[in-house]
């Protein structure tokens, strides 16, 4: 902000300060972060509950899973390290979210306001796919009103949430009561219903389906064509995670490799040191939705020891390039993984059939100078690693083998067609979105596509055009950090120690206790809290240029101001004038406009300090207050395809 000749003026508008609160900007489904975490600071937990709820149909899963882009963006994270903003809402997820046996706490939490205002008792609408994005177009429609029908492959539902993430990490009874939760709004769920073998799409559209969803993610693990990638023992990385998840792992050897340097990569690894043989075991998923976790928590205990196993991480990536996140790495290591970094694979080597190792050779190089993958390798050093089995997870891909030319869909690199702002296909009555039309990413990220996508099929649908609106405005604050909130240091929350994690599937992370989910909250600097400056009555003593921390605010004159372009460009805008006619001003001229009071808003804190030095209370913290929601708009939306049927 600035101000010059005592006018105040916001630089500007409000997708400017929206990208100020950084964490919440950061994230796809705009959870206010800032907000959960100040109340769980301040011991408000229910409060804190509903504001991470609101906009996420999925909250007690992120709190547990999420990549959280939030943190990533954390302007705290510019003063030492982020806040834990992904465990604190796993705190109050745990005593508010549907996992407690109570989703009243969950269904009143829904943010209305993010869904089309026009309701009904409208028709019958399909969803493929019983994980995060399918479950979340159904959560969307239902409430709007729509008779929602998922079909699910598997016997359960939850897709990659069942399929990809270890049970260690995601207690399956969390991902089915939130599921549930969604299921109470009146969708119908048909489970062990695959498309393309059980239903077609022209079938579903003679059921009498209006509108279609295509949220079947991306099954399939890829592989490596290899020599001696057919041999026994050689096995695809996704294909394993879901046996072990079912309590059914694979007949995996003692000396186990797995090639990949990403986070699913280390699912498997960590999965596959976990020395269980579930044979005694016929609980199945299916059971665990039925309710009945008692037997499927006993039939996990009775799992018995087969042994120590030895697993290795391969991967071309140097340590510091690899795309896991770093406190997989660690904990991996933890837990006994041994890493193999910057090797290529080039054959997996075998005898009689089966596989005894994993010839590599040095990778010198992943990327290029313009960073495009274009791995280099140093043939002068190839070795032998030894292993009687191969777990390939290097990525996944996707099985469309259901496509017809007459349903009228088209695909583009094993991917389906969409458009990219309404996730309709080029069949006009079929959405798709999530991995399947966008590729690998977060489940966050798939939540947000899934909530466009339904908003398009109730567009589609009504005939109408919904957009989504933010409505801000500034008030004041009550502005106070708690004592030594700069001392305070970011900790982990509690894990079970590595040895027990490593020989069990007990859950690797706990909850923060609630006076540690205090301290950890109170790290939070607000960013939707700002100093806002009135020159009418700031007497330019510079007690907040000399107490600020951080060295960003600064009285400067106008003359120095233009000799930059940014200032330059605010000046003529202060003006009304065109910035070549700024260059024409001379020196008296800019003299008489007087001084100009910056602050870099990228660089603040938000502690406060300048505020509470103004002798004249001439700066004031004041906060930023906005909310998003959706608005129906006159006549069709632009960019959909109202056709109906096949293209």
């Amino acid at each position: 902000m600035a101000e010059a000749n005592g006018q105040f003026e916001q630089i500007g508008g409000v997708d400017y300060w929206l990208k100020m609160v950084k964490c919440q900007d950061a994230c796809p489904v705009h959870t206010d972060a800032c907000g959960y975490v100040t109340a769980i600071a301040e011991g408000r937990d229910e409060e804190a509950y509903r504001i991470a709820r609101a906009t996420n149909p999925f909250a007690s899963i992120c709190g547990r899973v999420c990549g959280a882009p939030c943190e990533t963006n954390c302007r705290r994270a510019d003063l030492d390290t982020p806040v834990s903003i992904r465990a604190l809402k796993r705190f109050v997820t745990t005593q508010f979210g549907p996992e407690t046996g109570d989703s009243s706490h969950y269904l009143k939490g829904a943010n209305q306001k993010m869904l089309p205002p026009n309701r009904g008792d409208f028709e019958r609408v399909a969803v493929v796919g019983a994980g995060v994005a399918g479950m979340t177009v159904a959560h969307d429609l239902a409430w709007l009103g729509y008779k929602v029908t998922v079909f699910e492959a598997y016997s359960s539902p939850g897709g990659m949430l069942t399929v990809g993430v270890p049970v260690f990490r995601l207690p399956r009874e969390v991902v089915m009561s939130e599921i549930d939760a969604i299921l109470s709004l009146g969708v119908e769920l048909k489970c062990n219903q695959k498309l393309g073998r059980d239903f077609t799409i022209a079938s579903l559209r003679e059921q009498g389906f209006k509108s279609i969803f295509l949220g079947i993610g991306l099954q399939k693990g890829r592989k490596l064509d290899l020599p001696g990638a057919d041999l026994d023992g050689v096995f695809d990385g996704m294909d394993f995670l879901r046996a072990f998840n079912e309590g059914k792992p694979l007949p995996v050897g003692r000396k186990i490799i797995v090639i990949g340097g990403g986070n699913v990569a280390y699912d498997v690894a960590r999965s596959a040191v976990r020395p269980v043989d579930a044979a005694e075991s016929d609980t199945s998923a299916e059971d665990i939705h039925r309710g009945e976790t008692t037997a499927y928590d006993v039939a996990r205990s009775a799992m018995r020891m087969s042994g120590e196993r030895e697993v290795k991480v391969v991967c071309l990536e140097g340590r510091h390039e690899m795309p896991a996140d770093e406190i997989e790495v660690v904990e991996g290591s933890e837990e006994g993984l041994k890493l193999y970094n910057s090797r290529g694979p080039r054959e997996i080597v075998g005898k009689d059939g089966k596989v005894t190792g994993l010839r590599v050779v040095e990778c010198s190089s992943v990327f290029d100078a313009n960073r495009r993958f274009n791995p280099v390798f140093n043939e002068d050093n190839v070795e032998v690693i030894e292993a009687d089995t191969v777990i390939f997870s290097i990525g996944q891909t996707s099985d469309l083998a259901f496509l017809k030319p007459e349903d009228g869909i088209e695909s583009n690199r094993g991917l389906i067609k969409v458009d990219p702002e309404t996730f309709q296909t080029t069949a006009p009555d079929v959405f798709a979105c999530g991995d399947i039309a966008l590729g690998p990413k977060l489940f966050i990220h798939a939540i947000r596509s899934a909530q466009l996508a339904a908003r398009s099929m109730h567009d589609f649908l009504r005939g109408t055009h919904t957009i989504e609106t933010v409505k801000s405005s500034w008030e004041p604050a009550s502005y106070t950090m708690r004592e030594n909130w700069d001392q305070l240091v970011r900790i982990h929350p509690p894990t079970v120690a590595a040895k027990e994690r490593a020989s069990s599937l007990v859950v690797i992370e706990d909850t923060f206790p609630a006076e540690e989910a205090r301290s950890q909250a109170a790290r939070c600097l607000r960013c939707n809290v700002d100093t806002i400056f009135d020159t009418g009555i700031c007497v330019a003593c510079t007690g907040c240029v000399d107490v600020c921390p951080e060295d960003l605010i600064k009285l400067t004159s106008v003359i120095d101001l233009v000799k930059t372009d940014d200032g330059r460009d605010w000046l003529a805008g202060q003006l009304a004038i065109p910035p070549t006619e700024v260059d024409k001003l001379d020196k008296d001229q800019l003299e008489a406009l007087g001084g100009v009071m910056l602050k870099d808003e990228l660089t603040c804190i938000r502690c406060g300090m300048c505020a509470a030095r103004c002798p004249s209370h001439a700066i004031t913290m004041q906060r930023f207050v906005y909310q998003r929601e959706c608005v129906t708009l006159p006549g069709h939306h632009p960019k959909l395809n109202y056709g109906g049927g096949p293209a």
